[in-house]
């Protein structure tokens, strides 16, 4: 195999593989984060880069794998983001301008957000079913916080500062991230 070949099979993985200090929820660790949004994730330096900075910095190379080899926790976690912003460009798409965008995002983060092994859950096998009812609801107030970030985020990449689609970002809406359709 040609190194250019090997270069274009290989996935971004997330630098997130020090996993002493954090604490897990269904086999996820829950990485800090840069945020202000109210939740479970520790809060991290602004100068450090966290998990939603990979997953936005990594998502347009990663979209276009069909495979992800995980080599570590946080990988799951990067999986799940990279599908979270596929979702949301997917709800940008038609957003002419960033207020109808935003309001789209606000939409997206009023809907229920399910975990392991309850209906809707996209990834089943990829994190392990809560063993409480106080696990379940530690892991989908820290998916929550960690959608609500990587949605604010999102934004300042899919619209310009004057308020019009980056169509650079928003042609992503029509990828299928690991054959998985958005609706």
């Amino acid at each position: 195999m040609s190194v250019k070949r090997a270069m274009l099979e290989s996935v971004y993985h997330s630098s997130f593989v020090d996993e002493e200090g954090i604490t897990k929820a269904c086999g996820c660790p829950l990485l800090p984060l840069k945020t202000h949004i109210k939740g479970p994730a520790p809060v991290s330096d602004q100068d450090k880069i966290d998990i939603v900075d990979e997953a936005i910095t990594f998502f347009r190379a990663n979209v276009f794998f069909k495979n992800f080899d995980i080599k570590s926790p946080a990988d799951k976690l990067l999986i799940y983001l990279t599908f979270y912003i596929n979702v949301a460009l997917k709800r940008l798409e038609g957003c002419r301008t960033l207020a109808v965008g935003t309001k789209a995002i606000i939409n997206l983060g009023l809907e229920k957000v399910p975990v392991p092994g309850e209906p809707g859950f996209p990834f089943p096998g990829l994190f392990s079913v809560p063993r409480s009812q106080d696990e379940a609801e530690l892991f989908r107030n820290y998916l929550k916080q960690i959608r609500e970030e990587t949605s604010g985020r999102l934004l300042n990449c899919a619209y310009r500062p004057n308020g019009t689609p980056n169509k650079w970002w928003l042609a992503f809406a029509k990828r299928k991230f690991m054959n998985i359709v958005v609706l």
